[in-house]
């Protein structure tokens, strides 16, 4: 080997080849732990302590709608008890086809170890297609136990959808859009859910004064909604033991009462099971009948939101709680307002608070408010975990992430959105202050995420699932049927509050969009300017520099490869630290990845360099907690690394060995292990023992033992650790346009500036770090 090194440093293929060996991709790092994650099993107890929780928190939403839903569908009144056999029959086959059918049954099994909503799909898909925008993944990552990716035959469907993804790159990037769209509109729903609920609840305090002004209906919602997001900070878990007991209250008040209203009334409304009265309320009403399918689809809000919060619960729950309790529930009370408004066709506009008796009706008004705040929470919790998903695939600026469960890793608070949600919900309760314009705008919300749903299961069901061609055509025609004409008739109401939502997309949407461009844009910039590996090795042992005790961590976007900044760091200062270790950490399309598959550990070049890698994996649920270390994580695997290199020195078939290890997040639970003679070009080298100032020797010189190498690494860590971070500013060309200088210079750099830095994330002291900074101009 020492003999070519001329050769090599003449021949720029030779030495092209030489990087390659150099810095190999970390497939035996990867290790092959065979402990396989399962779905937990819940017991028959916990399952149904868990169906009752999910009442509080997935079921608010879909179960408050019969406040609202019949004001909306006659909101000019109603003459022909026809019309609202034929509205009742909507409502029935609606919640029949698209929360019963589509999600409970269908949507919810579509989800990512227990993620529900639609990144979770697109996770999916980004597993088993090389469809992420940021290329950072490597075939290693798809050993990790979480991954759960299949192989498809080369002539099979699933391979002729992957490849056809994969194709070119507008597809990646619509595909994403897609996405985005469905996300922003989610977020939206959080916003639009607890102005509608809570302003729809609030306004039976007019019941008994009837003079009573809106405005003092609309600051009491105010005051509700304030109360509401003040409190969610106290977490999903203990929110939902809470509101649980409520919303069960509901859901027996609704259905009690709704029995007692057919029976008292005209049970003639029974007729709506019959689907022949849905083609006789269209051909009698034509234009009328179809644009009143804004307001029947009301009845279906929440049911996104029920799948996006499917992290908080197992989907065995959430089916056990919707098919025994909420689908019986919202049967009986919307037959129930039917019959009442049969009989009382002028009390169409608060149908709900008239059909209630007397005897009963300031509990029912208690139970509704505090039901409508449930429902809030619904979609609340839903827009947590959507941006906890978009953050980690890099389509949101960081913000900070809460844990409040120990016992659930899915539930979040998020602390800034939070507030956000809570300012734009009370603009819009307080500038639309009716029920009718906030209808308008939740349903166009609420109709495009169905939408973007659809769209994304087919991929999924082809792709992931590997089903047959004629259930997905049966199930995208299915939920078409009902979606198309929904989404035909809010167009129509876009001038009516329809706008609301569609202004709320944007605006998330610009940020989204701005925030993943730019990511990308820097990743290819880290890529493109990467320095070779061979580079740093020809400048020895000392890198051409004086090497001081102590350890640097370099923090880089690359999985390999050495990072721009280092290169520009060690050409303006005169010194580097003893161990240099390359970091990277990088979030992965996996719901979590298990502490023990965490850490990948390598060294880089001869011993005597004392030059490692190490990638730190995350899923999109994982969170930095304050309480890890991540300093000592690092340092913990490092050493592990040591340890066993050394012990597996001795088994190498070859004079050039190094072990390859997948850490832990202690560095103590080591497994897997294989073999390679990839990184060590020369024979293994040894730091100096002893002295302070010596710190390499000479090649030829004999190995040393494990003791001296952790020895020396325990020196450098008593010395110091300092934390290199680069801080690469994005700027626009010259040349570039106003629209794109607006995005880069002024959108991209305002999130910079209030977003989480990275070495707050993981809570680096401040006296250990050291930024780094570069210009890029795109």
């Amino acid at each position: 080997m020492d003999s070519t090194t001329g050769d090599e440093a003449t021949s720029k293929g030779m030495m092209w080849e030489l990087d390659q060996n150099l810095d190999q991709p970390m497939d035996e790092e990867a290790g092959r732990l065979r402990n396989m994650y399962r779905e937990k099993k819940f017991s028959a107890m916990l399952l149904l302590r868990l169906a009752f929780q999910s009442l509080g928190v997935v079921f608010g939403d879909l179960g408050t709608s019969p406040l609202y839903v019949f004001y909306n569908i006659f909101p000019n009144g109603v003459q022909d008890d026809e019309d609202i056999v034929g509205a009742l029959s909507l409502i029935i086959y609606s919640l029949t086809l698209i929360p019963l059918l589509k999600y409970v049954f269908v949507v919810l099994r579509a989800n990512d170890n227990g993620q529900g909503g639609t990144f979770a799909l697109y996770s999916l898909l980004c597993r088993h297609a090389k469809i992420n925008t940021i290329p950072n993944q490597h075939r290693t990552d798809e050993e990790l136990t979480t991954y759960s990716r299949q192989t498809h035959e080369v002539n099979s469907l699933a391979a002729k959808v992957k490849r056809w993804l994969e194709a070119h790159a507008y597809k990646k990037n619509a595909l994403l859009f897609v996405v985005l769209i469905g996300t922003c509109m989610a977020i939206g729903d959080g916003i639009l859910t607890p102005a509608i609920s809570v302003l729809s609840a609030s306004g039976g305090i007019r019941e008994e004064n009837p003079k009573m002004s809106n405005n003092i209906v609309v600051v009491v919602a105010v005051i509700i909604l304030i109360g509401l997001f003040c409190m969610q900070h106290y977490g999903t878990d203990k929110v939902g033991w809470l509101f649980a007991p409520v919303v069960l209250l509901w859901f027996i008040l609704i259905g009690s009462v709704g029995a007692v209203n057919i029976w008292r009334y005209n049970s003639s409304a029974l007729k709506a099971f019959n689907p022949v009265h849905i083609y006789r309320y269209f051909k009698k009403g034509k234009y009328d009948s179809w644009t009143s399918l804004g307001g029947i689809m009301l009845c279906i809000t929440g049911t996104e939101a029920l799948y996006a919060d499917l992290c908080h619960f197992p989907v065995l729950a959430i089916q056990i709680a919707f098919t025994m309790v909420v689908f019986p529930s919202l049967l009986l009370a919307y037959t129930g307002q039917a019959c009442y408004i049969m009989a009382h066709k002028d009390h169409v506009e608060d149908a709900f608070y008239r059909s209630i008796p007397d005897q009963i009706y300031w509990p029912a008004f208690v139970i509704a408010t505090a039901a409508a705040v449930v429902a809030s929470q619904a979609t609340i919790s839903a827009t947590y975990s959507i941006i906890k998903q978009a953050l980690a695939l890099g389509c949101f600026p960081r913000v900070k992430v809460v844990h409040t469960s120990k016992k659930f890793l899915g539930q979040i608070y998020i602390p800034d959105i939070n507030w956000v949600l809570m300012v734009l919900c009370i603009a819009v309760t307080a500038g639309f202050k009716n029920q009718s314009q906030i209808g308008n705008a939740y349903g166009t919300a609420v109709v495009i995420v169905m939408l973007v749903t659809t769209f994304l299961m087919v991929p999924v069901m082809l792709l992931v699932w590997r089903s047959h061609w004629l259930l997905v055509l049966i199930f995208t025609t299915l939920s078409l049927l009902v979606e198309l004409p929904y989404f035909s008739a809010i167009i129509f109401k876009i001038d009516q509050g329809g706008w609301v939502p569609l202004v709320i997309a944007v605006a998330f949407m610009l940020i989204m969009y701005v925030w993943h461009y730019c990511t990308v844009k820097r990743y290819e910039f880290e890529m493109h300017s990467k320095v070779s590996m061979a580079w740093i090795l020809g400048l020895g042992p000392s890198l051409g520099l004086v090497r001081v005790p102590g350890i640097g961590f370099v923090y880089t976007e690359l999985a390999s490869g050495v990072p721009h900044i280092f290169s520009h760091f060690i050409t303006n200062l005169p010194a580097i630290h003893s161990v240099v270790v390359f970091v990277c950490v990088k979030y992965l399309p996996v719901y979590t990845v298990p502490p023990d598959e965490r850490f990948l550990v390598k060294r880089i070049g001869p011993k005597n360099f004392h030059m490692f890698r190490c990638v730190a994996r995350y899923g999109y649920k994982d969170l930095h907690k304050k309480d890890d270390n991540f300093e000592k994580m690092l340092l913990d695997s490092l050493l592990s690394f040591v340890r066993l290199d050394s012990m597996m020195e001795g088994y190498s078939d070859s004079e050039y060995s190094v072990a390859d290890i997948t850490m832990t997040n202690n560095g103590t639970n080591m497994s897997g292990l294989s073999y390679t003679s990839h990184d060590s070009i020369v024979p293994v080298q040894s730091p100096l023992r002893g002295t302070n100032t010596g710190l390499f020797i000479e090649s030829g010189q004999t190995s040393q033992t494990v003791g001296d190498e952790i020895e020396f690494l325990n020196r450098c860590k008593d010395a110091g650790v300092v934390h290199i971070l680069g801080n690469t500013i994005v700027r626009a060309r010259r040349d570039s346009s106003i629209m794109k200088k607006l995005a880069v210079d002024y959108v991209y750099a305002f999130l910079r500036r209030i977003c989480r830095e990275n070495s707050v994330m993981f809570y680096v002291p401040h006296e250990s770090l050291l930024n780094v900074g570069q210009i890029y101009y795109i």
